[in-house]
């Protein structure tokens, strides 16, 4: 089921959220500044292209951590997470949308908070 339901995400929309948080990533990391949360796009492409089967773990929260991610949610944060969150209550709607209205819902919690966290394979 996993593979399959990655292929279908893949499909119908993954390879276009995973297009744009790498292009994200690549245009942050041009400047020196922007590195950071360049990788922190990069590793949401990597949640975007193959959710399924994967589960976000925190790491321990530093003042490194807090501080980009306060300034990741005041920048642009909160709306790919509400987005993330809207597109997830639509797919919730019908019975079959629910396993990608749940991948909806780990994208949002890692696209509000990505600094501290990764996606790893369960």
């Amino acid at each position: 089921m996993k593979t399959l339901g990655n292929f279908l995400w893949f499909v119908f929309g993954g390879f276009l959220l995973w297009l744009e948080w790498a292009a994200a990533g690549l245009l942050l990391c041009i400047s020196i500044i922007g590195i950071p949360a360049g990788i922190q796009c990069f590793k949401i492409a990597g949640l975007c292209a193959f959710p399924f089967k994967k589960e976000i773990q925190r790491e321990p929260i530093g003042f490194g951590n807090t501080f980009f991610n306060i300034l990741w949610i005041i920048v642009f944060g909160w709306e790919i997470a509400l987005t993330a969150l809207g597109c997830g209550i639509l797919w919730c709607i019908t019975v079959v949308g629910i396993p990608f209205g749940k991948q909806f819902f780990k994208l949002a919690a890692m696209s509000l908070f990505p600094f501290g966290t990764k996606a790893v394979r369960n």
